[in-house]
């Protein structure tokens, strides 16, 4: 017998224990307890959902702008970019096991709509949360960000009518 048809013991052993481990993840997450743990659970889902029993995360209830509401978990040392990212992440499973894949523009939703809690608006993706008053059981809202006019800030429409007059010009 000739090296290559050797067929290692090894290879079987493991492909079994992972199935085996499947098996029982999916029998686990159909608990009703763990009701709250995602579908395929990364280990920072795991982590926070567990530092949320221990007092350490907090759940967020986000409001979208068709009224419907959406719930995270974030640890409480978590800034707003940290909390986009899990919005983000969070649509886009929705979206996935709802519809199918539906391509969202993240960069346009965020350069036309921010977070709001307490009616204050969140703008500095580094600030973390609970310095901005954001508590456990808060609700998150999406409003239309406007942009401050500032001396060397053009709203959009200024940039358009200002292309707009160079294009006529040539």
């Amino acid at each position: 017998m000739e090296s290559g048809d050797i067929v290692g013991t090894g290879d079987y052993d493991v492909e079994t224990k992972r199935e085996k481990l499947k098996s029982l993840l999916s029998q686990l997450l159909a608990d009703p307890i763990l009701a709250d743990v995602p579908k395929n659970p990364t280990l920072s889902d795991v982590v926070t959902l567990v530092s949320l029993e221990k007092g350490s995360a907090m759940r967020l209830s986000i409001v979208k702008l068709d009224g419907s509401s959406l719930d995270v978990a974030v640890m409480n040392s978590a800034t707003l970019k940290d909390l986009k990212l899990l919005i983000k992440k969070k649509v886009n499973e929705m979206e996935q096991a709802n519809m199918g894949h539906r391509h969202i523009s993240w960069k346009h939703v965020w350069s036309n709509f921010c977070l709001s809690c307490n009616n204050e608006k969140l703008l500095d993706d580094d600030v973390v949360l609970q310095d901005v008053g954001v508590r456990n059981n808060s609700q998150i809202a999406f409003v239309p960000y406007v942009m401050k006019k500032g001396p060397g800030r053009h709203s959009k429409r200024k940039k358009h009518r200002l292309f707009r007059s160079l294009h006529k010009t040539c």
